[in-house]
């Protein structure tokens, strides 16, 4: 009778994670150390933006990296000025170390001047992406 108890509690506390790791996967949201961080062209390896980039660190195996890539690729058509940058995170560690990128896709959301204005852990979703977009430029 124990171990099914034990067994209860477990898959419940293990529920109450899944959600709240699924709720909050994806959402463009502000970090306090990123703010003031600024990145250019010669840390992106291509130009910035006009108006924003879209920066995009993904890796080779990463299935939310592929939905995501198409996802911004579309953002970015719809919106004049506005590019996607897409880096793999395995051959640019010591910029993922400084960023503090800890999954993939993560997606920075950058203004005209390379600032830092949103990030998204997860794969995000496009109305979230436009709305950033709508804070950057």
């Amino acid at each position: 009778m124990t171990g099914l108890v034990v067994c209860a509690a477990v898959l419940a506390v293990a529920g109450v994670l899944g959600l709240l790791h699924r709720r909050t996967s994806g959402r463009l949201k502000v970090r306090g150390r990123d703010g003031g961080r600024r990145l250019g062209a010669a840390e992106l390896g291509a130009e910035l933006g006009e108006r924003a980039t879209l920066v995009q660190f993904s890796s080779a195996f990463c299935q939310p990296c592929r939905a995501t890539r198409r996802t911004l690729a579309e953002v970015a058509a719809m919106v004049d000025g506005v590019t996607h940058v897409e880096i793999d995170a395995e051959e640019r560690l010591p910029l993922v170390r400084e960023l503090e990128i800890l999954r993939t896709p993560t997606v920075l959301v950058l203004d005209a001047r390379g600032r830092i204005v949103r990030r998204a852990s997860g794969q995000p979703r496009k109305a979230d992406v436009i709305a950033a977009l709508g804070e950057a430029v």
